[in-house]
């Protein structure tokens, strides 16, 4: 059997991609970093131009008491005491939750154990395990709490003899996003080709600025580009635009001013890194003046703690690593941003969860256009279909300079 690039494309086409993204990743690879992490995860094929996929949900751990509760007295052994939440939904029967500051006698958090939920009145009925002692009458009792107050989820606590329990009814919410086509042409006379003896995926001066070219369209693309799909009147066609994740993160995080502050950067860290229980280790990609004022601000004593000035490789490119309380931070400059109007601006995306669908991986194909009677040249056209999505937004977060208010 004689092993062709046609067969090796029918067998095993894994072989041609693999191998053209190697490449791909080491042509100016520091220009893309949101395209360049994509070529080293693991894409997924699909076979249509509108791609579903889900996007990992949580139910929330914690929410808010919306109408004061009186102090109540507990009479009975068992009796449940009504809470009003904002969030009945977070809660399942079965379950054991504590109350922000409310504590037992001992100065141990009291513990309630759930016993109803009313989603249509927004209540959620609680049965106290260590109630505090009514200093009045030596009972029982649950103390006043205030509107307000956060209510947090504990642990299923279930009986013995108990084989089922409620059903963890969260669902993934259920996405869309759309495969764009992206192509790149280079063009040389069938008189040049012929010399060189250039003939299809090559990486000549021409083709890699070409190259080039394609992959920074396609980084702008994969952040800041808009779903839809419209009709070309000269074409016949539709055309189908790529979402981008600048728009998909689920956290949004704001600094003012020229200059970030030790508590600033605190607080937009615990932001990034807190909740839904994301990765611990994430990329910033930022504009030149975001990465301006962190370089400014890491110089400062106070917060050298939080800056190493070791450089890190992943993906094929460099990073600064920046060390904090809530996580690690690979952080790099792209000038994709400046470019789009973001110069002040970033994004912290985690890897774990960016997850690139290719319908058609990235190919060259040799036109012959001399011998179909168009122009004496022969043209190399580049082709990607493929769009990238966040399939877990609360595991990513924008960074955006607002202006402060008069």
């Amino acid at each position: 059997m004689i092993q062709t690039i046609e067969t090796t494309a029918q067998q095993a086409p894994e072989l041609l991609k693999n191998d053209i993204d190697q490449r791909l990743t080491k042509l100016r690879p520091m220009s893309t970093p949101v395209d360049q992490i994509s070529r080293f995860t693991e894409a997924r094929p699909v076979n249509s131009m509108k791609v579903g996929y889900y996007a990992l949900a949580m139910r929330d751990f914690e929410t808010k008491i919306s109408a004061n509760v009186s102090k109540t007295g507990i009479t009975t052994e068992g009796q449940e005491v009504n809470f009003k939440v904002i969030n009945p939904g977070i809660f399942d029967v079965s379950e054991t939750v504590m109350i922000d500051g409310v504590k037992d006698d001992n100065g141990e958090p009291m513990i309630f154990y759930v016993t109803g939920i009313d989603r249509a009145k927004m209540t959620v009925n609680l049965r106290p395990i260590n109630p505090q002692t009514d200093s009045d009458n030596n009972t029982p009792c649950v103390p006043r709490i205030d509107k307000g107050t956060t209510i947090m989820r504990l642990g299923r606590a279930a009986g013995e003899l108990d084989v089922q329990t409620g059903q963890y009814e969260t669902l993934p919410e259920k996405k869309e996003n759309y495969c764009q086509i992206f192509k790149s042409q280079i063009e040389q006379s069938t008189l040049l080709t012929r010399s060189n003896k250039e003939v299809g995926w090559t990486m000549s001066d021409q083709e890699e600025v070409a190259i080039y070219d394609m992959r920074l369209g396609m980084e702008r693309s994969f952040l800041f580009g808009h779903k839809a799909v419209f009709s070309d009147p000269v074409k016949k066609c539709d055309v189908f635009l790529t979402g981008g994740i600048w728009h998909q993160a689920g956290k949004e995080a704001n600094y003012s001013g020229e200059t970030i502050s030790a508590k600033d950067w605190t607080e937009i860290m615990a932001k990034a890194f807190t909740g839904h229980n994301s990765g611990k280790r994430k990329v910033l990609i930022g504009g030149t003046k975001l990465i301006e004022r962190l370089s400014v601000m890491t110089t400062e004593s106070t917060q050298r703690v939080m800056m190493s000035e070791q450089k890190v490789t992943r993906w094929g490119m460099d990073f600064s690593e920046m060390v904090t309380k809530f996580g690690t931070l690979y952080v790099i400059h792209s000038e994709v941003l400046d470019s789009c109007v973001h110069t002040d601006d970033g994004i912290i995306i985690d890897p774990e969860y960016l997850t690139k669908y290719v319908h058609t991986p990235f190919k060259a194909e040799t036109l012959d256009l001399r011998t179909s009677g168009q122009r004496n040249t022969e043209a190399v056209v580049l082709t990607e279909i493929s769009c990238l999505v966040l399939r877990h937004p609360q595991a990513h977060c924008r960074i955006i300079k607002t202006t402060p208010q008069a």
